[in-house]
C-alpha cells in the first residue's frame, strides 16, 4: 500500500490542499478529477517527488517503484526511438549484477543466523522478484509490441527522436514507462497525443497492468473503461469514491444534495436557538435555559458547504456568413517531406454545411492536410477555397503561438477589431471563458494548459467564420468545458472540419469521415459510431486482450448457440480437457444469453419517453446497463478464446 498522510501543498502562496490523506492499494485504478487549476497535476508531481509538499508525508513501501508521465516533457535525446526505449533495460541489467554479487557473498559467509545474513537474503529475494516482474527475457519483444501499439511503424524504430513532434516524443516517454512497469503508474492526460486506435490499444494494455494506476484524464470514456475509484479535489480537500467517473458524478450530486440539506437544517436550528437566547437571556426564569443553549451552540461543529465551482465557459459561435455552395475543392494534392510522402494524389470536395471528421493514426497526414488547407504548407496539386469563405482555425499548437509576455487582455486586444476594441466588450468575452477580473492581467506564461486553450478559443470569437477547422481542441479542456464546446459546435451553422481522438466528443458531431491511411483518404458518409464499429470488425478482432467490443461500443453479438465443430486429428489435449472446455463453453453460452436478455429488457425501459423523469432511478438503471454490458463483453471474450481452442 502507498500512503499519503496529512499532505498540505502551497503553490504561489495559495493553499491547494490542507491535510489530505488517502491510501493506494497494489492494484488500484484511480481517476483523479477536479476543475482546472485545483492542483491535480501538482499532487502527482508531489507524489513523484518532483515537488516538496508544505506538510505531511508520502510513504512508499520499501523496494516499490513509481513512474510518472507529465503533461509536458522536454526531450533532448539524440537516440533513435528503439535505442531510447532500450535504456530501460539498465535497471534489469543492474539487478542481475546485484543478484550475482549478493549470491557470491552468501556463498562465502557462514553467519547464517546473523541479522546481516538475513538482510542479504531479503535483499536478493526482493531484487529477484523485481527482476521477474520486469521479465527481461521478453522485454525486446515487448518493446516492439508497445511501440506498435502506440502507433509507431517498424521504419520509425530507427529514426532519431528529435525528428518527431512533441506528441510523438510523449509516446516514446509513455512507452518507456510501460516497459519499466512501475508498481505505481501515474499518468497526467496520457491520451492527449494518442489517436483513437492507440487509445484502444492503451486501454487494453492498462486493463491487464500488474501495478496500481492513478490518472488524470478529461476523456470520460477512458476513465470509465479503466478506473474503479475516483478521487475528487474540491475546496482544498478530497473526496474518495469507490466508483468510476460516471457513477462518481451521481454519487457526488447525492453528497452535495445531502450536504446542502444538512446545512439548511443546521442553520434553521441555530436560528431558532439564537432567537430563544436573544428573547430570554435577560429573564431570570429563562436565563439558565438561555445560557445552556448558548453553550450548546458553542459546541456545535458548523457544517461548511464545499465551495463547488459550477462555473463553465458560456459561448455560441457567431452566425456564419453565407459562403458559396462549394467550400473546398482539391485536385491531385501531394505532400512530401524529402523522400517521405505523407499525402499522395488526393482529390475531394467539401460542400457548405458539411461536418467532417478527420480520423486515422497519428502520422497519417490529418494535421498535414489541415496545414495545406490553411496555407501553412506548400504542396503539389491544386486547392481552391470557395467564394466568400472565412476560415477560423484552432491547431494542436495554438497554445504555443500565444505570446508568453502578453497578458490575457493584451492577447485579445492584439487581434480585436471594430466593436471588439471596447475594453468592456473584451472583458465580457474573457469572462464568458472564465477569466475573472483578476485573471485578465495575468501573463500568458503563468496560465495552465486549460486556460491557454480557453484563451485561443476566445480569439476565435472575434470574427464571424463559416469554415471552422479544429485540430484536437479538447486536449487541455476539462470535461465540463468540453461539453460546452461540443454544444456550441452542434449549434454552429457553418462548415466544420474536426480532428479529435476523443470518442465521446466526436459522437453525434459529424456526418462524413475522412479516414487517413498510407497517404490516401477513405471518404465515408456516416457517423463516428458507424466508423468505429467497422474498425472493430476490420482491425480490432485479434486484439491480445480479447475484448473487441468492450472498448468501442460495438453492438455485434455472437450466436447464442454457436456451432462447436469436432476437433481435428491434431492433439487438442486430453479427452477430459476437451470435455471440461466444452462444458465451460456451454456455461458461457447460457451466461451470454442471460446478459443479452437482461440488457434488452433494460434498453426497453431506457427507451421509454418518461425514463428521465426520475433522474435518480434513470442514473441507477444506466449504471446497471453499463455494468451488464461490461460483464457480457468479458463472457463473449472468454467464449471466443475457448471456442478458438476447441476449433
Amino acid at each position: 500500500m502507498f500512503s499519503i498522510s496529512n499532505l498540505s501543498i502551497q503553490f504561489n502562496g495559495v493553499d491547494l490542499f490542507t491535510s489530505i490523506s488517502f491510501m493506494i492499494g497494489e492494484k488500484d485504478r484511480i481517476g483523479l478529477v477536479g476543475k482546472n487549476g485545483v492542483g491535480k497535476s501538482t499532487l502527482l508531481k508531489v507524489m513523484a517527488k518532483d515537488l516538496e509538499p508544505s506538510g505531511g508525508r508520502i510513504v512508499l513501501p520499501e523496494g516499490k517503484t513509481i513512474g510518472y508521465l507529465a503533461q509536458e516533457i522536454k526531450f533532448s535525446s539524440d537516440r533513435t526511438v528503439m535505442d531510447e526505449l532500450l535504456t530501460v533495460f539498465k535497471e534489469a541489467h543492474q539487478l542481475e549484477e546485484d543478484i550475482e554479487a549478493i549470491n557470491k557473498e552468501l556463498e562465502e559467509r557462514i553467519d547464517y543466523e546473523s541479522d546481516a545474513y538475513m538482510r542479504l537474503i531479503t535483499d536478493v529475494t526482493e531484487k529477484g522478484e523485481r527482476l521477474g516482474f520486469l521479465d527481461i527475457g521478453k522485454m525486446e519483444g515487448k518493446t516492439e509490441l508497445i511501440l506498435k501499439g502506440l502507433g509507431f511503424n517498424a521504419e520509425d524504430f530507427t529514426r532519431p527522436i528529435k525528428e518527431f513532434s512533441g506528441g510523438w516524443q510523449m509516446r516514446v516517454e509513455l512507452g518507456k514507462l510501460l516497459l519499466l512497469s512501475p508498481d505505481l503508474l501515474m499518468l497526467d492526460e496520457p491520451t492527449n497525443h494518442l489517436d483513437i486506435e492507440s487509445i484502444l490499444w492503451f486501454e487494453s494494455y492498462l486493463k491487464t497492468y500488474k501495478g496500481a494506476i492513478v490518472m488524470i484524464s478529461h476523456d470520460r470514456m477512458f476513465l470509465d473503461n479503466l478506473t474503479k475509484r475516483t478521487i475528487e479535489i474540491v475546496s482544498k480537500k478530497i473526496y474518495d469514491y469507490k466508483a468510476p467517473y460516471t457513477k462518481f458524478l451521481e454519487l457526488r450530486q447525492e453528497r452535495i444534495d445531502l450536504q446542502k440539506a444538512a446545512f439548511t437544517n443546521q442553520q434553521k436550528f441555530i436560528d431558532q436557538q439564537e432567537k430563544f437566547i436573544s428573547r430570554f437571556k435577560a429573564k431570570a426564569s429563562k436565563s439558565k435555559q438561555a445560557q445552556s443553549k448558548m453553550k450548546q451552540l458553542e459546541k456545535i461543529e458548523r457544517i461548511q458547504l464545499d465551495d463547488v465551482d459550477t462555473s463553465h465557459i458560456q459561448f455560441r459561435f457567431p452566425p456564419a456568413p453565407r459562403s458559396g455552395d462549394t467550400v473546398i475543392t482539391a485536385e491531385r494534392m501531394t505532400k512530401a517531406y524529402g523522400e517521405r510522402t505523407i499525402l499522395s494524389d488526393l482529390s475531394f470536395m467539401v460542400a457548405r454545411g458539411e461536418r467532417i471528421a478527420f480520423v486515422g493514426k497519428n502520422g497519417m497526414g490529418k494535421s498535414t492536410l489541415i496545414k495545406l488547407i490553411t496555407g501553412e504548407e506548400n504542396f503539389d496539386g491544386e486547392l481552391k477555397i470557395g467564394h466568400n469563405v472565412s476560415l477560423g482555425y484552432y491547431s494542436q499548437m495554438s497554445e504555443q503561438s500565444l505570446n508568453p509576455k502578453m497578458s490575457v487582455l493584451e492577447t485579445i486586444d492584439d487581434v480585436a477589431t471594430g466593436e471588439w476594441r471596447s475594453v468592456s466588450r473584451m472583458r465580457g468575452l474573457l469572462g464568458s471563458f472564465l477569466f475573472g477580473e483578476e485573471d485578465v492581467d495575468k501573463k500568458v506564461s503563468v496560465l495552465s494548459g486549460g486556460e491557454k486553450a480557453r484563451l485561443v478559443l476566445a480569439k476565435l470569437m472575434l470574427k464571424p467564420i463559416n469554415l471552422l477547422i479544429l485540430d484536437e481542441p479538447t486536449n487541455h479542456l476539462d470535461i465540463a468545458s468540453k461539453d460546452v464546446l461540443k454544444q456550441a459546435l452542434l449549434n454552429y451553422d457553418g462548415t466544420l472540419i474536426l480532428v479529435s481522438h476523443d470518442r465521446s466528443f466526436l459522437t453525434g458531431m459529424v456526418d462524413r469521415i475522412f479516414e487517413f491511411d498510407n497517404g490516401q483518404i477513405n471518404d465515408k458518409l456516416g457517423t463516428i459510431e458507424e466508423f468505429l464499429s467497422s474498425k472493430e470488425v476490420d482491425s480490432f478482432r485479434s486484439y491480445e486482450s480479447d475484448k473487441p467490443a468492450a472498448d468501442i461500443g460495438s453492438k455485434k453479438k455472437i450466436n447464442k448457440t454457436p456451432k462447436v465443430e469436432a476437433p481435428s486429428n491434431e492433439s487438442k489435449g486430453s479427452g477430459k480437457d476437451r470435455n471440461e472446455r466444452r462444458k465451460a463453453i456451454k456455461n458461457l453460452e447460457r451466461s451470454i444469453e442471460k446478459y443479452e436478455e437482461e440488457i434488452s429488457k433494460m434498453e426497453v425501459v431506457m427507451n421509454a419517453e418518461d425514463f428521465y423523469n426520475d433522474k435518480k432511478a434513470a442514473g441507477g438503471m444506466m449504471w446497471k446497463h453499463q455494468e451488464a454490458k461490461k460483464k457480457l463483453d468479458i463472457k463473449m471474450a472468454e467464449w471466443e478464446r475457448l471456442s478458438e481452442d476447441e476449433n
